[in-house]
C-alpha cells in the first residue's frame, strides 16, 4: 500500500518542476524571443537613422562647398584677366578649411583632375560656370570623413561612402574582409534617396542610401560584434537572470523542503513509538523561520496527547498492580479468614454441643472449662472481626479514633488478660505507677497491645521473656514491645506492615496468623498521630518502637 504512493520530498520535486522550471524554461524563452525580436527592430532602425544621419552630413557639406563655390563665380566676373581670376582663387583657398585647391577648367580638364584626385584620395567638387567651363575645389578625403563622421565618433558599425563608380572615398571602422563581402551583396539596381535594406543575414542589417546629387551610396554594416552587444548580450543575461532566478527558488525551496521533511521524519518517528508502546515520546521539532505554524501545533499537540498517555498508561499500570494486589488480598482473606474463623467456630460448636447433651451428666469442672474455652474462642473471633474491618478504614484513611486520656499501664495489664498465650510467654512491663498520660483512643490503644503482644508471643524463643519498655521525653513517650526472635533481614523487615505478611509468608504455618497484626497496628498508631518503627539484631532480637504525644493536662492518678 505504501509503495504505490511517493514520498513528500518526491510529489514537492515534481510539483517544483512542473510549477517552476516549466513555467520559468518558457517564460525565458519567450521574453529571449521578445527581446531579440525588439533588439533585431532596434538594429535596423538605427542602421537606417545612421545612414540618414551621414546622408544628412554629406548633404549639409556639400551645401556647404557649393555655397563656397557661388560665391567664388559671383566674384570671379568682376576680375578681368584669367591671372587676376587665379589670384582670386588662391586667395579663396586659403579661407577655406581642408580646401587644397580651386581651379577653372574645361570638361576634358575636370575628366583629368577627377583622375589624379582619385588616384591621390581626395575629392572633387564641381561646379558648372558656363557651357564647358567648371570651377573645381579639391579636398583631403580625411578631411571629408572627418566632416562625415564627427558625430558617430562611437559608433561601433562600419561605414562606407562610394562614389557612383564604386570608388570608396570615405570610411569608418573599415576592415578589407567586411567591406568586400558587405559590398558584394549590394542589389544591382539601387533605389535612389531613401534608406534600403538588404543582406541575409537578419541580426546583422546591411542598409543603403544611393543619392542622385551628389551621386554616392552610403552603406551601413552592422557587425557581429554589434550583433553580439545587442542581442546576444542581452540574451546571455536573460538566460542567466532565469537561471539566477531558478536556482534561487531552487535554494530556497529545497531549504524549506529540508526542513519540512526533517520534522515530518520526527512526526513518523514520534507515531511509530507510540504504535510501539513508548509513550514517553517527546516530538523536538528544528524550528526556524521555515518551519510551518502547522507543523509546531501539530507536534505540541502531539506532545500534549503523548504526555496524556503516559500518565493514563502509568495509572493504567497502578491500577492493575493495584487489581493484582486486590486479588492477592481476595485470595489471602479468603484462605486467612476460612483457616482462621474454622478453629474457634469449630470449637465453639464442639463444647457447645457437650453442654447441651442430656445423654451425659458433666459436672461442674468440665462444665466452666468448657464455657471458659467457648468465651475465648469467642473473643478471637471478636478480635479477629473488628480486626478485618478496620483494614478497610485504613486503606480509605477514613479511620476515626477519640482523643482522650489514657494510662499506658492499665492498656497493658488489660491486653496480658486478652492475648492468647498457650506458650506461657513470661510478659514483664518496666513501666512504673507514675507513668504520664498520653493522648489516645482507649479502645484503638488496646486493640494495638493486644495484636503486639499476641504477635510477640507467637514468635518468641522458646524460653525467652516479652518485655516492654518505656521513655519518657518532653513532648512524647516512647514504648519499646520486644521479644527474642532470630535476626530479620532489612530487607524483610520493611515488608512486614503490608498485608498478610508473616515472617515465612505462608499462612498455613503451625504457627497460626492472618498476618493483619502489625498492617492493623500501623493504621491505628498513625490514626492517633503517633509513630511505629520497627528494629532487628542481635541485642533484642524483634522490636516495635512506639510513640505517643505526652497529655497537655496533668491529673492524679
Amino acid at each position: 500500500m505504501y509503495g504505490k504512493h511517493l514520498k513528500i520530498v518526491e510529489q514537492i520535486a515534481i510539483v517544483f518542476i512542473f510549477a517552476v522550471i516549466v513555467p520559468t524554461t518558457i517564460s525565458g524563452f519567450i521574453i529571449n524571443n521578445i527581446n531579440q525580436q525588439s533588439m533585431r527592430y532596434q538594429l535596423r532602425e538605427s542602421a537606417v537613422l545612421i545612414a540618414n544621419m551621414v546622408s544628412d552630413e554629406i548633404d549639409f557639406f556639400n551645401k556647404t562647398v557649393t555655397s563656397n563655390l557661388e560665391q567664388a563665380v559671383f566674384s570671379l566676373q568682376y576680375f578681368p584677366t584669367k591671372k587676376a581670376k587665379n589670384a582670386y582663387l588662391d586667395s579663396i583657398v586659403k579661407t577655406l578649411p581642408d580646401c587644397e585647391d580651386l581651379e577653372l577648367a574645361d570638361e576634358k580638364q575636370l575628366k583629368e583632375i577627377d583622375r589624379q584626385n582619385t588616384l591621390n584620395k581626395k575629392a572633387t567638387f564641381p561646379l558648372k560656370i558656363a557651357d564647358n567651363q567648371y570651377l573645381v575645389a579639391t579636398y583631403k578625403l580625411d578631411a571629408v570623413r572627418d566632416e562625415l563622421f564627427r558625430s558617430l565618433a562611437d559608433e561601433k558599425r562600419q561605414i562606407y561612402v562610394l562614389t557612383k563608380d564604386g570608388y570608396l572615398i570615405a570610411e569608418h571602422n573599415y576592415t578589407e574582409d567586411a567591406y568586400k563581402k558587405t559590398v558584394s551583396l549590394l542589389p544591382d539596381k539601387l533605389k535612389k534617396n531613401k534608406p534600403v535594406i538588404f543582406g541575409d543575414v537578419k541580426n546583422q542589417p546591411l542598409v543603403y542610401v544611393s543619392k542622385d546629387e551628389p551621386e554616392i551610396t552610403i552603406i551601413v554594416n552592422t557587425t557581429e560584434k554589434v550583433t553580439q552587444k545587442a542581442i546576444t548580450n542581452n540574451s546571455l543575461k536573460i538566460i542567466l537572470s532565469c537561471l539566477f532566478a531558478t536556482f534561487t527558488i531552487i535554494f530556497v525551496v529545497g531549504l524549506y523542503t529540508y526542513y519540512l521533511y526533517i520534522n515530518i521524519r520526527q512526526l513518523f518517528k514520534g507515531i511509530i513509538a507510540i504504535s510501539k508502546g513508548n509513550y514517553e515520546r517527546q516530538i523536538r521539532l528544528l524550528t526556524t523561520a521555515f518551519t510551518p505554524h502547522e507543523i509546531i501545533f501539530l507536534a505540541f499537540e502531539f506532545n500534549r496527547m503523548a504526555t496524556e498517555i503516559h500518565k493514563s498508561y502509568i495509572q493504567l499500570k497502578k491500577n492493575n498492580i493495584e487489581l493484582k494486589q486486590l486479588n492477592e488480598f481476595r485470595s489471602n482473606l479468603i484462605d486467612t479468614v476460612s483457616h482462621e474463623l474454622r478453629t474457634p467456630l469449630t470449637s465453639i460448636q464442639g463444647y457447645t454441643s457437650r453442654l447441651m447433651r442430656q445423654d451425659i451428666t458433666i459436672d461442674e469442672d468440665t462444665r466452666q472449662k468448657s464455657l471458659r474455652i467457648i468465651k475465648e474462642q469467642s473473643e478471637r473471633l471478636k478480635r479477629l472481626i473488628d480486626d478485618l474491618l478496620t483494614i478497610p478504614d485504613i486503606e480509605g484513611m477514613r479511620l476515626r479514633t477519640k482523643v482522650e486520656q489514657v494510662w499506658i499501664p492499665e492498656i497493658l495489664e488489660e491486653s496480658r488478660i486478652l492475648i492468647k498465650n498457650k506458650r506461657g510467654m513470661e510478659i514483664v512491663f518496666n513501666i512504673g505507677e507514675d507513668f504520664p498520660l498520653i493522648e489516645g483512643d482507649k479502645d484503638r490503644l488496646l486493640q494495638v497491645f493486644v495484636n503486639l503482644l499476641e504477635n510477640a508471643a507467637k514468635y518468641a524463643s522458646e524460653g525467652s521473656k516479652i518485655v516492654v519498655d518505656s521513655v519518657v521525653a518532653d513532648d512524647d513517650v516512647k514504648i519499646f514491645v520486644k521479644n527474642d526472635c532470630e535476626v530479620i533481614p532489612p530487607k524483610k523487615l520493611n515488608k512486614l506492615f503490608e498485608k498478610f505478611m508473616r515472617l515465612d509468608d505462608n499462612t498455613t504455618r503451625t504457627t497460626r496468623g492472618t498476618g493483619l497484626g502489625l498492617f492493623i497496628v500501623k493504621g491505628l498508631v498513625e490514626a492517633m498521630n503517633g509513630e511505629i518503627k520497627l528494629h532487628s539484631d542481635k541485642t533484642c532480637g524483634f522490636c516495635v518502637e512506639l510513640t505517643f504525644m505526652l497529655s497537655k493536662v496533668v491529673e492524679n492518678i
